[in-house]
């Protein structure tokens, strides 16, 4: 593959399609003034809570120590608190306050809307191979 061929290499193509749909939720989330990370966090915790600082950052693809700087201020906004581990004195967990969980459940019409969006493109039969490939997807 030459320099020419950059279009056709799959890390630019992941990139640019990566691009497309984060440039997608981001105008949507931007009314209610959340960003993509808040919106993943408010998501997990959803579903999955309380978690440790950690596996939170693991699951929202997002380094430990921005994750801290974006749940100090989520913890400001009362969008999610921290919790002492009883297990663990070590640990911080963070779970979802009062107005995170108003908030995770008027985000869910814009994360459906937004996996439409991008679906909506692809044929139905494509989807589940699609999303089986990228999950296999690993550089290990």
């Amino acid at each position: 593959m030459t320099n020419a061929d950059l279009s056709q290499q799959l890390s630019y193509l992941i990139a640019r399609v990566n691009r497309m749909v984060e440039d997608d939720l981001t105008r949507r989330l931007q009314p209610d003034g959340f960003s993509i990370d808040q919106f993943r966090i408010l998501k997990v915790l959803d579903h999955e809570r309380p978690l440790a600082m950690g596996e939170l950052a693991a699951r929202v693809l997002v380094e430990p120590a921005t994750l801290t700087k974006i749940i100090d201020r989520m913890v400001s906004e009362g969008l999610v608190v921290r919790l002492p581990d009883p297990a663990d004195r070590r640990r911080v967990l963070v779970s979802l306050g009062p107005a995170g969980e108003r908030s995770a459940r008027d985000l869910l019409k814009i994360g459906r809307d937004h996996e439409e969006r991008i679906a909506q493109g692809l044929p139905k039969r494509d989807l589940q191979r699609i999303r089986q490939i990228l999950s296999d997807l690993s550089l290990d």
